[in-house]
């Protein structure tokens, strides 16, 4: 417990911001990290520096150790745009001077791309700027590169010291970006993510009756539109309708009557095969589509529902109830438009209600 209220402590206070005010906290918590894993890498470089015996290249490691930590210091009475010119600053210096005293090859002209990466993200627009500082740090790192070729390195390291620190630069120089990366993106993610689980939800809105959660009118359309234009099996239409539905909401209240809506596309969604398009027409009225199933198939099928739906027992509050649905099935016969197609379904729906309801016209 204790160790982990010292660890919250640490974390809160690299966390802090500087008081001022328009400053991102994002942005000093990310520099302060950065001071840190650079001040991290330069106590280990003291280390390995100390090994060459070499005193310019000692002070020049322990010079940098000081000079970061000073700079974490400087964060908390510094504004969050001065502490990062500065980390700018002193990286640029600390890498050129590295880069002189030890060569190329311990790598540490790699942590220029990380200044690189901290500039696109650190900064809100601002295009020129970040194009000109690019160049420049391009321009910088060809120009070390080429120095390089025709100077010796002040300190001479062993193989094993050079690779050890071509290691070491390696290894938090992917810190510094994954660190930089993750911790700016972390919120556009997440933003992002929001952003596509409420277009869903807006689709789903768009598209759904909001009482029963079937497929509303418009997107049944667009739904049969497309199926009738590329019929790749038989297609079997009905609309259907709950009989004497008004009389339902007269005797027992519209709440009751949602509560039959509601269960009755729910049996739906449960007795009909699984690839069923179920949708609520309108009012009191579904059509249902069947992409697989002929008509012979259908009629199985709506009678199965049929049934389910008699044998429902309703709470009307003063007394029980049941309720049935009358059908009005087509087949398609591939060559019939949609207007066609339900004019028909509504006309066997029609015939079914005039010949007594509860019943499968086919």
């Amino acid at each position: 417990m204790k160790e982990n209220s010292v660890l919250a402590n640490i974390y809160e206070n690299i966390c802090r911001d500087t008081g001022r005010k328009n400053e991102s906290s994002k942005l000093i918590v990310v520099l302060r990290l950065l001071i840190i894993s650079m001040a991290v890498y330069s106590l280990i470089n003291c280390v390995l520096i100390a090994f060459t015996r070499h005193i310019g290249g000692l002070i020049l490691s322990v010079a940098s150790l000081v000079l970061f930590i000073l700079a974490f210091v400087c964060s908390y009475y510094w504004s969050s745009f001065t502490s990062y010119c500065a980390l700018n600053i002193y990286v640029l210096a600390w890498s050129i001077a590295n880069v002189i005293f030890f060569g190329w090859n311990i790598g540490v002209q790699h942590f220029i791309f990380t200044l690189l990466v901290f500039c696109f993200f650190a900064k809100y627009k601002h295009e020129k700027a970040k194009i000109i500082y690019t160049l420049c740090l391009l321009v910088l790192r060809i120009y070390l590169y080429y120095y390089c070729r025709d100077h010796a390195a002040v300190v001479a390291l062993t193989a094993d010291i050079s690779n050890a620190l071509q290691m070491i630069n390696t290894c938090f120089v992917f810190l510094s970006l994954a660190l930089t990366a993750y911790i700016f993106s972390a919120d556009s993610q997440e933003l992002e993510g929001k952003l596509i689980e409420y277009n869903r939800q807006l689709m789903k809105q768009a598209n759904t009756d909001t009482l029963t959660g079937l497929y509303n009118r418009r997107s049944t359309m667009e739904y049969l539109d497309d199926l009738l234009n590329n019929p790749d099996n038989q297609i079997s239409i009905c609309l259907c309708d709950i009989d004497f539905f008004k009389h339902v909401n007269d005797t027992y209240g519209h709440d009751v009557g949602d509560v039959v809506l509601k269960k009755i596309s729910e049996t739906f969604r449960k007795e009909l095969p699984p690839d069923s398009f179920i949708s609520r027409w309108g009012g009191e009225e579904f059509l249902l589509i069947f992409p697989k199933l002929n008509g012979d198939d259908a009629v199985i099928a709506l009678e199965n529902l049929r049934q389910k739906i008699k044998a429902i027992v309703f709470d009307g509050v003063i007394e029980t109830f049941t309720v049935s649905l009358t059908y009005g099935l087509v087949e398609y016969d591939y060559h019939s438009d949609m207007t066609t197609i339900l004019k028909e379904a509504d006309e066997k729906l029609y015939l079914g209600k005039e010949s007594g309801r509860d019943r499968i016209i086919f």
